[in-house]
């Protein structure tokens, strides 16, 4: 019988303590959707420049359509891609994290291109979404680290003790990190 009740009273001192865990849980859950709505904002507001940018060079310099087309083409499949905020698996954000590198990519060509053509680099506007996008690059540099530090709170969270306990229980699951391309430490080149 003492086993017993010693049984019960320790499964209800594990409930009481796991208990008091899930609700923050479930705020530092919502931190991480909330840290990943501003990640794709930035990603967004990225996309809406571009065609801007892309009319912008159109009308001031004749150059390879090809540079063009692979920044148009960059967008089209960056845009295409869409992550559920309740499914931030490591395997999900380096898929969308791949198709923005590819944007980047064909964003840092087009930007290259640009210094060999001195009316470009002189319009005013060029310099304007140029300096946009600089400015968009960096928001989205700071909303990835933030959604990194949202995603460590909450995965450590969810990994000690009591709360794991919790977290068990009602299938809060580790999100996944952005983490540097492949190549990333390497510094580009840049030839004039």
């Amino acid at each position: 019988m003492k086993k017993i009740v010693f049984g019960i009273l320790c499964l209800f001192t594990a409930m009481s303590l796991s208990s008091c865990s899930y609700n923050s849980i479930v705020k530092k859950d919502e931190n991480v959707k909330a840290a990943w709505g501003a990640v794709q904002s930035q990603y967004q507001r990225r996309a809406d420049l571009i065609p801007n940018l892309v009319s912008t060079v159109k009308g001031a310099a004749n150059f390879e359509k090809s540079t063009l087309t692979a920044v148009i083409e960059a967008r089209a499949k960056a845009t295409s891609i869409q992550v559920d905020p309740s499914k931030l698996t490591p395997e999900s954000i380096q898929q969308f994290q791949a198709a923005q590198g590819q944007l980047g990519s064909a964003l840092g060509k087009l930007l290259a291109v640009s210094e060999a053509y001195p009316d470009l680099k002189s319009n005013a506007n060029f310099q304007s979404l140029q300096t946009q996008l600089e400015g968009t690059e960096n928001r989205i540099n700071v909303s990835r680290l933030d959604f990194n530090t949202a995603v460590q709170d909450y995965n450590s969270s969810i990994r000690t003790f009591p709360a794991n306990i919790t977290s068990k229980m009602f299938g809060f699951t580790e999100k996944g990190y952005f983490a540097a391309e492949a190549g990333a430490n390497k510094a580009p080149q840049v030839q004039f």
